[in-house]
């Protein structure tokens, strides 16, 4: 196979429409064949899902001391958005490189696959592995499964380097998050004797309030970190949903939220604290006779991450090019690659956040070779 430039191959990945509600299969079959044409040791790694895979690539030695470069193959929706080119055809404009996922994250991609095949010939002491994921983006969902497979192997390396976009710079933290519902069921009954039911609407935004009450308490109280640009833990409420008719008390109505957690604060403790007001707002509702009842459940959770800036993993990223920036105020694989594997991670990247998840989203190709020059540096630090 002709070895091609990470422009080249950023043009071929981002042709794989992989958002996360379809198939990444062909995207990581091509992966496949590029890494093991470059010489290495391929798994494709089906996921819980049908046409969902992930992949795993060593290079060198079999053993302890290597270093994983980590990536996801999906992307956001375009749906709605105007884009002035084709999102899924790499389009060029002044060095900057236009499509869906350029930035967020098949640039790194490409670059992880080029610098492999740079590879061919070169005798590594320690491995270098590469992973792709899928479903990173509805959740960090995808690369659990592998990671849990790499885990019973008894898989080892001295450390992780996620690939997200940070102008190349290095990010040792970020929040974790918990994705919950709450469920708020209450009595059906006409509007003309509202008295008759109990409304499940107002038992929703009595809940809100409690949110609020719950987000002004982590403010004051809970766990702070000035490397971040909010401070503290957050609470969000994003949905609600509740009610089919104007003249019928609604009998039911669901809010989604998610709290962006501190290491320090327990999402356990918040969630607790939520399900006891819940109980009893419902309980003050039964009281009056009527039907209530609140449940909160958690539909997605990822940890956070937390590494020592002067962990040897964030030192190896800082002697190939990259300077120290700090945390990150979004979330990444990183904290499930600590807490699964007992990797110690950072996350460094080419491009930007900012450009992730818009309309014309880009990389420019200066990011690109800097990026290969980084990969380039982190490989001969592994010969």
């Amino acid at each position: 196979m002709t070895m091609q430039s990470s422009v080249e191959t950023l043009a071929r990945l981002v042709a794989f429409p992989t958002v996360s509600r379809d198939s990444n299969d062909a995207f990581t079959r091509y992966a496949a064949e590029r890494l093991t044409a470059a010489g290495g040791r391929v798994r494709v790694l089906p996921g819980d899902l049908a046409g969902k895979t992930n992949l795993i690539a060593s290079f060198g030695p079999d053993g302890e001391g290597g270093i994983v470069l980590s990536a996801h193959s999906d992307v956001v929706p375009v749906d709605g958005q105007e884009w002035a080119s084709d999102p899924f055809a790499l389009t060029e404009h002044d060095g900057r490189l236009y499509a869906r996922g350029s930035s967020d994250m098949k640039g790194f991609i490409a670059c992880m696959l080029t610098a492999a095949e740079r590879l061919r010939g070169v005798r590594l002491v320690r491995p270098l592995h590469i992973a792709i994921s899928h479903d990173e983006e509805i959740g960090c969902v995808g690369v659990r499964s592998m990671l849990k497979r790499l885990a019973d192997e008894g898989f080892r390396a001295a450390g992780c380097i996620v690939g997200e976009p940070t102008g190349l710079t290095i990010a040792t933290g970020h929040k974790g998050k918990v994705n919950g519902q709450i469920s708020c069921l209450g009595e059906a009954a006409h509007s003309a004797n509202p008295t008759l039911g109990c409304n499940a609407i107002n038992l929703a935004a009595r809940m809100i309030g409690e949110t609020e009450a719950l987000q002004e308490w982590l403010a004051q109280h809970g766990a702070h970190d000035a490397a971040y640009s909010v401070p503290y833990s957050t609470v969000h409420v994003g949905t609600i949903a509740g009610g089919t008719a104007l003249n019928i008390v609604p009998d039911s109505c669901n809010i989604r939220f998610e709290i962006r957690l501190l290491p320090g604060d327990s999402p356990d403790d918040l969630l607790a604290r939520l399900t006891a007001r819940g109980q009893e707002i419902a309980a003050a509702a039964r009281a009056g006779g009527r039907t209530a009842g609140i449940e909160i459940s958690v539909q997605n959770a990822y940890p956070g991450l937390q590494t020592e800036e002067d962990a040897p993993i964030a030192r190896l990223a800082k002697a190939a090019g990259a300077s120290v920036a700090g945390k990150l105020s979004f979330g990444t694989e990183g904290g499930l690659f600590n807490d699964m594997l007992g990797l110690p991670t950072v996350v460094c990247g080419p491009g930007s956040i900012d450009r992730a998840h818009k309309p014309d989203e880009f990389i420019t190709r200066d990011e690109l070779a800097a990026c290969d020059g980084f990969l380039d540096r982190i490989v001969s630090s592994l010969g």
